[in-house]
C-alpha cells in the first residue's frame, strides 16, 4: 500500500496537533505536507518528522483547495505510481486502521472516487460548539453525494476534474465531489472511525463565523452549478433564506397590520421542537438533539449574511476573503 498511497496535510500554526497528524500517517503513506505561510515551527515539525514540505507562495490568494492542489500535484509529480492520496487538515489525526480499510475499499471497488468514514471531536465535552462540530461529523452511512476535507481520493478521478477548485474559499469538497459524480464517479461514507479532530472552539464569535463560511459556500456552489439537474445547494440556500430573511420580513409587515401576527415568531420554538424530535430519533439522546436543533435555526442568521457577502462580492467583482474562525 505504501507505494500506492500519497497523504496530503495542510495546515497553518496547528502546533503540536499538526505533530500528532503527521505521526498518524508516515508510517502508512508517501506524506507532502503544506504549510500556508507558519510564524510557529510547523515546517521544522514537519521536516523532523520525515514529511517532504511544500510552503505555499503567500503572495497569491490562500485557500484550503488551493494548498491541496499544490499538494497533490506535487505527490504526482514527484511519485507517478501513487494510485491514492489521503488529504487530511492538520488538526486531525488518522485512525491506525483507517488507510487500510479505505484502501480495500477502493481497490475493489473501481467506480468510486473517494471513500469517507467517521470524524469525530478530540474534546467533544469542552464546549458546546466542539458539541456541535461532533455532532455534525455524523452522516449518514452508505453511497454519499460528498466528503469532507479528510478523505483517500482516487487519483484517476481528482486528475479527470482537475482536482479542487482553487478560488473557493469554502465549500470546495462537495464542489468537487459534484463534478466528479458529473463524470459517474461515486463516493462513499464507511462505518469506520477515520480522523479524530480539534475544532477548539470555545467561543460563539467561532461559532458564528464557522456558519457564515458555510453560508458563503452555499451561495457560491449555487452560482456554480445550481442550474444542473440537481440543483446544487438549491434545498440549503432555500432554507437559509426563508427562515432568516423571507419569514422574519413577512411576519414583521403582518405585524403593522395586526399585532397578532407577532405570534407567528413562535415558528422558530416549534421548527426546533420538531428538529428536536427528529435527531432523537436517530441519536436517542435530548440534550444532543435539542443542541443541534437550535444550533440549525439560530445558524441560518450567519449563513444569510454569509450568502449576502458572496453575492454582493460578485456583483463587485471582488475576490472574497477567507471567513476564519480558528
Amino acid at each position: 500500500m505504501l507505494d500506492k498511497v500519497g497523504a496530503v496535510v495542510i495546515g497553518r500554526n496547528e502546533g503540536q496537533r499538526l505533530a500528532r497528524c503527521l505521526e498518524s500517517l508516515i508510517r502508512s503513506a508517501i506524506l507532502v505536507y503544506v504549510d500556508s505561510g507558519s510564524t510557529d515551527d510547523s515546517v521544522a515539525t514537519a521536516k523532523y518528522l520525515g514529511a517532504t514540505v511544500v510552503e505555499l507562495d503567500m503572495q497569491q490568494p490562500f485557500t484550503a483547495a488551493r494548498a491541496r492542489n499544490e499538494g497533490f500535484r506535487f505527490l504526482l509529480e514527484k511519485h507517478q505510481g501513487i494510485e491514492f492520496i489521503k488529504f487530511v487538515d492538520g488538526d486531525c489525526e488518522v485512525n491506525a486502521s483507517w488507510l487500510d480499510r479505505a484502501f480495500e475499499f477502493l481497490s475493489v471497488n473501481q467506480d468510486f472516487a473517494a471513500v469517507c468514514g467517521r470524524r469525530r471531536e478530540r474534546y467533544p465535552d469542552a464546549t458546546i460548539y466542539n458539541q456541535i462540530c461532533d455532532i455534525e461529523w455524523d452522516t449518514p452511512i452508505g453511497e454519499a453525494t460528498a466528503c469532507g476535507g479528510d478523505a483517500l481520493i482516487r487519483v484517476s478521478a481528482l486528475t479527470a476534474v482537475d482536482g479542487y477548485q482553487d478560488s473557493l474559499i469554502a465549500g470546495e469538497e462537495p464542489e468537487m465531489c459534484f463534478r466528479m459524480r458529473q463524470q459517474g464517479w461515486k463516493i462513499m461514507r464507511l462505518d469506520a472511525e477515520m480522523t479524530l479532530h480539534d475544532a477548539a472552539m470555545t467561543r460563539f464569535s467561532q461559532w458564528w463565523k464557522r456558519n457564515q463560511r458555510a453560508g458563503h459556500a452555499y451561495a457560491e456552489g449555487y452560482a456554480l452549478h445550481g442550474k444542473s439537474s440537481e440543483k446544487f445547494n438549491w434545498s440549503e440556500c432555500r432554507s437559509i433564506i426563508l427562515w432568516s430573511a423571507l419569514l422574519p420580513l413577512a411576519i414583521i409587515l403582518l405585524a403593522t397590520i395586526t399585532p397578532f401576527a407577532l405570534v407567528l415568531f413562535f415558528m422558530y420554538p416549534m421548527q426546533i421542537f420538531r428538529l428536536s424530535l427528529r435527531y432523537y430519533r436517530r441519536w436517542r439522546d435530548v440534550n444532543l438533539a435539542f443542541l443541534y436543533a437550535v444550533s440549525n435555526v439560530v445558524g441560518k442568521w450567519p449563513q444569510f449574511i454569509g450568502m449576502l457577502e458572496f453575492i454582493k462580492n460578485k456583483k463587485l467583482g471582488r475576490k472574497s476573503q477567507l471567513i476564519e474562525y480558528k
